[in-house]
């Protein structure tokens, strides 16, 4: 036996390490709902001490979790809290978390049955769960990656499959040289990981058919050009800034007539396909062909937890397609022909412990309250001198404006200095804005009056010292 697996052996038999590292994780949970929501000025200085050379020398467990504990919490940014709306990261349910550490335990590769037959036997669970949750096709197949950039690259994928194998066109085997052409039609206000994706795929950025959209980001379904079977359509449930929903059920069904393939993507808004009123905003979009949402977002799950759903198994296992003569196909699920990964982290089990503690009932009134918390910043926005509410709050989303582009930055700024907590700015129709985003299961009534008075704080010392 070498020296180091003397020592590791050792560790392993330590159970006073993996004690403290719950022990440690208990004490951030506990600060985490109260304490500042981006990491101080000091602790952010302190972040240089992991500036150092790789150590010569095998170290002492104890002492690495002690520098992570000293210097790497205080660094963090308390997402888990109910403060927190710079971008739409959600917190984690406790189950899930509870989940998540438990599996870190077990530290399963899921790309095969034979690999993990739990991951196999609960991804088929939560893939029937969610197909009836939103009630999508029965054919409908799910594939579990690290977050909707890459479930949107599975679904255009399977889009791109598909519509040139109805063409007498193998992807697989003859590529994309001399292949027939691929329209993607999509609105104006499209999420950029939709860009990366057309842009990864092959299909060319400078290709996109691009549809002007309303005031809310919705495309102009009058706008939109003839589709055909060559088309890739893709559609939004959520506007990463209003939160707006495409009209799917203009839109929809009559696309699908044409034979086009229809992708939504809904990292955070699909979640409203799940609620009883909220439902309404995806009318119809079980007719289109493959969907994006993460669980990390609006269901908060802990990271990493995005999904792909496809109601075309076959254009999904192609386009992912994985063969090899040490692979043992098993007699269930093996997960690696619905990802572009073979090798990948057991997620699909605190995705399985989340929906089982939750149920239909706890997923409703939880995204049901996420949306209450956004119509209350609203609303009090509404009633301060100085804040504009630019949107239809439809969902989680929120756009703020101050009367000029340079105050709504400065306010921003300093919005962030205060730490009470957190938000981000972006543009809209060529304004900068603040863009609220509420997606924590954590966030209640009063953290929103905390919130809003950090605004309006901040507005008066901006104007105080920097517009007088």
């Amino acid at each position: 036996m070498t020296p180091i697996q003397k020592k590791m052996f050792a560790d392993l038999a330590d159970k006073t390490l993996f004690e403290k590292a719950q022990s440690l994780g208990f004490d951030y949970l506990n600060k985490a709902l109260e304490r500042n929501i981006y990491p101080t000025a000091e602790a952010l200085d302190n972040l240089s001490v992991f500036e150092e050379k790789l150590p010569e020398k095998t170290g002492d467990a104890h002492e690495v979790l002690d520098k992570l504990n000293e210097f790497g919490s205080p660094a963090t940014v308390a997402q888990v809290g109910g403060r927190y709306f710079g971008f739409v990261n959600g917190s984690v349910v406790p189950a899930g978390l509870a989940a998540k550490n438990l599996s870190i335990f077990w530290d399963q590769n899921t790309a095969m049955q034979v690999i993990s037959p739990i991951s196999s036997k609960l991804e088929s669970v939560v893939q029937n769960w969610l197909v009836e949750l939103f009630g999508l096709p029965k054919s409908t197949v799910a594939g579990f990656v690290s977050g909707t950039s890459m479930a949107n690259f599975c679904g255009l994928a399977a889009a791109r499959y598909r519509i040139l194998m109805n063409q007498g066109w193998d992807l697989t085997e003859k590529g994309l040289f001399n292949a027939p052409k691929i329209r993607v039609v999509t609105g104006k206000h499209a999420h950029s990981t939709i860009l990366k994706v057309v842009s990864l795929l092959g299909l060319g950025k400078a290709n996109i058919e691009w549809v002007d959209v309303d005031g809310q980001g919705r495309i102009l379904v009058e706008e939109m050009p003839e589709l055909d079977n060559r088309t890739i359509l893709v559609l939004q449930a959520g506007n990463v800034n209003s939160g707006s929903f495409d009209d799917f059920e203009a839109i929809c069904q009559k696309a699908q007539e044409k034979g086009a393939w229809i992708h939504i993507d809904g990292a955070f808004g699909l979640w409203a396909g799940a609620t009883q009123s909220l439902k309404h905003l995806t009318k119809d979009f079980e007719y289109a062909n493959s969907w994006a949402v993460d669980g990390h977002k609006t269901l908060n799950t802990p990271y990493d937890s995005g999904i792909i759903l496809c109601n075309d198994k076959e254009a999904l296992v192609a386009s992912l397609h994985m063969t090899g003569g040490y692979i043992i196909i098993g007699k269930e699920r093996d997960g690696m022909y619905f990802t572009p990964e073979m090798s990948r982290r057991a997620r699909i089990i605190e995705l399985w412990a989340t929906l089982r503690y939750l149920g239909r009932e706890g997923i409703d009134q939880m995204i049901e309250g996420i949306h209450q918390r956004a119509v209350q910043f609203a609303q009090l926005f509404e009633q301060i001198d100085g804040f504009k509410v630019l949107n239809e709050v439809v969902f989680n989303q929120v756009i703020v404006q101050c009367a000029t582009d340079e105050l709504t930055e400065a306010v921003i700024h300093e919005i962030q200095e205060l730490r009470e907590c957190w938000v981000g700015g972006s543009t809209w129709h060529g304004r900068k804005i603040i863009r609220v985003s509420v997606c924590s299961w954590a966030t209640t009534a009063e953290d929103v009056e905390r919130s809003v008075a950090s605004f309006e704080e901040a507005l008066r010392r901006v104007l105080t010292t920097k517009f007088t």
